[in-house]
Order: structure tokens, then sequence, then C-alpha cells
């Protein structure tokens, strides 16, 4: 399963494209990237119930994320090289249905805002058109000592694409 950005321009205008053809989202012509991120459940990801443990799901959000940080063209150690890090504040997760064993799901990211120092992110996981968990978190800028630190406009701009919000 490769990823995958769908660009939404209305809610009945939806293009589908490969990971680096966002170019219409980007350009203007069409509206905020939602990014994918496929992946399959493993073996040592059960419990005991033979479903997915809750703290996995947590970790499946996060890998989407810096996927999406990837694809927008940022990737941590640049980051820390520019003495800027992305730091999670807050979580709120919804648990809706249980992923089982080898199911196929994917994560659906997009960022809700920008604030002088912090963003918000939505995050959902589906099994095929089912949603079986929502996430929404919120993140901060800081420097390498852990201070906020204004938002740099360059991510901003990288990341806009995926801005759903005002």
């Amino acid at each position: 399963m490769a990823a995958k950005r769908i660009c939404v321009a209305a809610p009945d205008t939806v293009a589908v494209g490969a990971v680096n053809s966002a170019a219409a989202c980007r350009s203007g012509t069409l509206g905020a990237v939602q990014h994918r991120f496929p992946i399959r459940v493993r073996f040592y990801e059960l419990d005991p119930y033979h479903h997915v443990n809750h703290a996995v799901y947590i970790q499946y959000f996060e890998a989407a994320r810096i996927e999406l940080l990837r694809e927008a063209g940022m990737t941590l150690q640049g980051m820390m090289d520019d003495g800027v890090m992305i730091v999670v504040t807050d979580i709120t997760t919804r648990f809706i249905r249980s992923a089982l064993g080898n199911d196929e799901l994917v994560v659906e990211t997009e960022v809700l805002e920008f604030k002088r120092v912090t963003s918000r992110w939505r995050q959902r996981l589906l099994r095929g058109d089912e949603v079986i968990v929502e996430q929404e978190l919120g993140a901060a800028v800081t420097n390498l000592e852990g201070r906020p630190i204004r938002f740099p406009e360059h991510m901003v701009e990288m990341l806009r694409p995926y801005l759903v919000g005002p």
C-alpha cells in the first residue's frame, strides 16, 4: 500500500493522486490535501484479547504525522539542525472500534490551524470506510532547549497544503 494524498476542493469535488502529485493543491486550484498513511496491523501489536493495544494507536498516528512532515519536505533531523522542534502538547483520542491482527488500515491526517506558536491536527484511523479511532492533538514549536518560539513561516508554508481550517 502506497501513501496517498487526497486533495479536496468542495464536498463533491475530489482529486486523488499519488504522494508526489499535489501540485494542484499547492497551486491553489484545489483545497487542502488530506494525507493518507497505510499500515497493516502486526501480531506483536495485539493485546491478550487479540485487539490492537490502545498505546499502539498513538504510535500509528505519530508515524503518519512524521511521514506527512517528510512528504512536506521536513525531517526531524533537519528541523533540529535549524534549531526547531515540534512537540506534542495534548492528545485526545476516541476509540470507536477495535483493530484486529492483519487489518489493513489507513491514517488520515490534516492540520486544523496554525497559531503563533501552536498548531492543531486531526487524525482518523480507518478500516475500509469505517472510522475506528479519532485523534486531535495540539503541538507547539520550541527551540532545542524546549522554549516556545514562533512557528517559522517557511514551515507554515510547507504545511499549508494540509491546512483544512481558516
